[in-house]
């Protein structure tokens, strides 16, 4: 008998709590670079914003794990604008600053 494997075999959707993590460090990494003051109840507020569209798109990031120029594509059109509203920045140095700190 002949088992297909999906090219990601191995590979487990992280865990809510994984998810939660990585975006804390992500955006941490990207305020950093953007060396520009966000208050913690804003850094909180935009956490529970990326984590909340990640989640919400979590099969097609999973199944785009590996492709960081897609995910920063993607966060710049689904997280960026909201964000840069949210914490009061301008768009454009944020969105460099995220690709800056993630690789993409």
């Amino acid at each position: 008998m002949h088992i297909q494997h999906d090219k990601q075999a191995g590979v487990r959707p992280p865990t809510p709590r994984g998810i939660r993590r990585a975006c804390s460090k992500e955006l941490y990494r990207t305020m950093k670079r953007l060396k520009q003051y966000v208050s913690p109840e804003l850094v909180k507020q935009g956490e529970d914003l990326y984590y909340r569209k990640v989640i919400g798109n979590l099969i097609w990031i999973h199944e785009n794990y590996s492709n960081k120029k897609l995910l920063c594509d993607w966060w710049e059109k689904e997280v960026g604008p909201e964000l840069a509203d949210l914490w009061q920045v301008p768009e454009k140095p944020l969105k460099a600053a995220f690709r800056d700190a993630f690789g993409g």
